[in-house]
């Protein structure tokens, strides 16, 4: 296990709603980085409806992690748990 870092992170989405997802890197990561992780992601799922500020990307707490997480940052340098809002939620 590593330690990471939670970025608590809220899109707006045109239609009114709200994103929240949380951005897990490893310990020690920027606050901008992690804000660039998360619009990489937002990319990623094509959530072009989706506007985000590094306001709303704001560092919460830091934990261990656990193997699913720890494999997703070893391989993307980062991971997102979907919480509210988001298109498919995944499982840590």
């Amino acid at each position: 296990m590593i330690k990471i870092d939670v970025f608590d992170t809220y899109a707006d989405k045109k239609s009114g709603e709200i994103m929240h997802f949380d951005v897990l890197v490893p310990h020690g990561t920027s606050g901008e980085l992690a804000y660039e992780y998360a619009q990489s992601w937002l990319k990623s799922i094509n959530a072009t409806d989706v506007s985000l500020e590094q306001k709303h990307c704001r560092f919460c707490h830091s934990q261990m992690s656990n193997p699913t997480v720890e494999a997703a940052i070893e391989s993307e340098g980062y991971y997102i748990l979907q919480l509210e809002g988001c298109p498919v939620p995944n499982v840590a």
